[in-house]
């Protein structure tokens, strides 16, 4: 059944992985009912070959089908040959892709080494954005469209003459001033920005082409490939999508935000090849993605699920559910964090926990305050017929599929929660497919105006701490990033601690921007445009400036996406040349060239100059 308002996906209560078109890339063939490929990009100067060629060799190994190399010049387009011959002399013959920005001379020459060209619309004929807002007539931008495709032609001719595949790559921080004044740095403007190549390469019937859109914010990332599949349907466009949240950083913080982002997107069914962008070695990428894909794998089997449509939140961009608050839970609040006890007292976790307390605890029978105090958690049954807390806080635990059968045999149920002032509701789901389960039970409270704050809450049975994590930043996040949700709970049968368990739930919160509870750095995984070690530096800069939980630091090896992918950064450190730095407030450039011995202090300096260094407390 499709919905009544949006058509971004042919359901949201069947998992089915979207039919798009097939691309050959070289030997490895990507799209429709294809296995999803996993690739991961090099950090090696491209004019280097053998350590080039061994980095590729271990990304391979590692499992990917095929790999991503810098391309920032003819220098490095011409080398593109002698490590093809030198992977191809090494028994390794999977394709390479070129990745280009601001040359399309290189684009020229890399086509006849490589399978795959990624170009970026923002960038491969558009000047470098000063971010600068330029007002074009109807006639002016349509101009400035013409001069596009007279020089975009030619290219994909060549492509589709050589069997080249071309990935049409918009990333959110690169788009063009042109772009970004006629429709802002908006998903719609994204958007916008790759119709405007994939229209041409369609009246030039040239089809063997890969989408990706990508941002380091989660929301935005997901809101705009949601958007660009529905703008793809309504012109009778199928391509296949390369998904991943770009610049997502490193450790626990990169791979939630990655399985919070592109899990979000796998759990409607879209994406055909996949990328975890990590600032560390780029072959780490692959066994986490390769995890993330198979958290999917069976999926389709999942129990039958029904909801009213009517319902459908605007999956192209963020509104909170309306709630009532009750307490400190729901409506405008921030979303709680109920820690679980595992076992433990409250006065034993007083002495463990690390980082900040949750609000609520929950000790496996009720939940507790920090003061102690203890709420009821009721059955349905309960709630509707043996009530005893009514006018006080308590929770009611409701699983969809044993709801669904209640309300049958007790309607009533509906309207006593569309009268309450005091309940919580723990939404849980035992369902193969707990995303849209999930996403369900919102509907029916939203069709029936209930206003109840809600829980998300969810039960594992995990020995392995990352399997834990990719589990439950799929299942819980894209609620999140839809606006669901006033809370999380986890539970886990397995090796995790309390700290752990509660470090979580607060990271899923916080990389689905529902919550900021610790400062977030912005870091891309480094390539061969960047002249510094970024992973080294990202390291130092969390050292001396993890304490400011309230901001947001990028760390960007080069000028080429790194002020725009920034986004909503408060501060960004970016490689400006070999043993120089850029240092921005937002957007704004505001030191030039610092050389990297003294960047790490120059940063605190300027935090200082606009009032928001704080000395740590150890």
């Amino acid at each position: 059944m499709k919905s009544q308002n949006f058509n971004y996906i042919d359901s949201l209560l069947r998992f089915k992985r979207l039919e798009t078109a097939t691309v050959k890339i070289g030997m490895v063939t990507l799209g429709g009912m294809y296995p999803i490929r996993l690739q991961s990009m090099t950090d090696t100067d491209t004019k280097d070959t053998e350590s080039t060629v061994n980095q590729i060799i271990r990304i391979l190994d590692a499992g990917a089908d095929f790999v991503r190399l810098t391309v920032q010049g003819v220098r490095e387009a011409e080398n593109l040959k002698n490590i093809r011959a030198e992977l191809d002399s090494r028994g390794y013959l999977n394709p390479l892709v070129a990745d280009i920005h601001y040359n399309p001379g290189a684009a020229d020459i890399a086509i006849k080494y490589v399978r795959k060209v990624r170009i970026n619309p923002g960038n491969f004929y558009d000047k470098r954005a000063k971010f600068e807002h330029v007002l074009y007539t109807n006639e002016e931008y349509r101009e400035e469209l013409a001069k596009i495709e007279l020089r975009f032609v030619p290219f994909i001719r060549d492509c589709k003459e050589r069997g080249t595949a071309l990935r049409i790559g918009a990333n959110q921080g690169s788009l063009s001033d042109r772009i970004m004044s006629r429709y802002g740095d908006t998903p719609s403007g994204i958007v916008e920005s790759v119709m405007e190549f994939l229209r041409i390469c369609k009246r030039e019937d040239y089809h063997n082409i890969v989408i990706s859109i990508k941002s380091s914010n989660t929301r935005t990332m997901v809101y705009t490939v949601r958007l660009m599949n529905y703008r793809m349907r309504l012109e009778e466009m199928n391509y296949p999508f390369h998904i991943g949240v770009t610049e997502a950083g490193e450790g626990e913080d990169g791979r939630i935000k990655s399985a919070i982002g592109s899990g979000a997107l796998l759990a409607d069914g879209i994406g055909d090849t996949i990328r975890v962008s990590l600032t560390e070695d780029p072959a780490a990428e692959i066994a986490f993605a390769r995890k993330l894909v198979d958290v999917f794998a069976g999926r389709e089997n999942h129990e039958p699920i029904k909801a009213p449509l009517v319902a459908q939140t605007n999956p192209f961009e963020y509104e909170r559910r309306s709630s009532r608050p009750v307490n400190d839970i729901g409506g405008k609040r921030a979303a709680v964090v109920i820690g679980n006890l595992n076992n433990y007292t409250r006065d034993e976790i007083r002495t463990l926990n690390s980082g900040i307390e949750p609000e609520y605890f929950y000790d496996g029978k009720q939940i507790l305050d920090r003061t102690n105090k203890s709420y009821p958690i009721l059955t349905c049954e309960e709630y509707l017929f043996n009530d005893n807390y009514t006018g006080q806080m308590r929770f009611v635990r409701m699983n969809k599929r044993a709801y669904d059968v209640f309300k049958e045999e007790n309607p009533e149920i509906i309207a006593k929660l569309k009268r309450e002032r005091k309940v919580i509701l723990i939404m849980e789901s035992d369902n193969l497919n707990c995303y849209a389960e999930m996403r369900a039970f919102f509907m029916e409270l939203d069709a029936h105006i209930c206003k109840c704050p809600v829980i998300l809450s969810r039960s594992y049975k995990e020995k392995n701490y990352e399997d834990l994590l990719i589990k439950s930043a799929t299942d819980l996040g894209g609620l999140f990033i839809d606006g669901y949700g006033d809370g999380i709970l986890l539970t886990n049968d397995g090796n995790t601690g309390y700290n752990e368990l509660k470090n979580l739930a607060f990271g899923i919160l916080q990389a689905s921007r529902m919550r900021v509870t610790k400062t977030e750095f912005i870091s891309c995984p480094g390539c061969g445009r960047t002249l510094f070690d970024i992973r080294d530096t990202l390291s130092e800069i969390k050292k001396h400036f993890e304490h400011l939980k309230n901001l947001k630091i990028g760390i960007m090896g080069c000028v080429v996406n790194g002020p725009g992918e920034m986004g909503d950064v408060d501060y960004g450190y970016v490689g400006s040349g070999k043993g120089k730095i850029n240092l921005y407030k937002g957007q704004k450039l505001i030191k030039r060239h610092v050389d990297t011995a003294n960047a790490v202090e120059e940063l605190k300096k300027l935090m200082m100059e606009y009032g928001e260094w704080k000395e740590p407390v150890y």
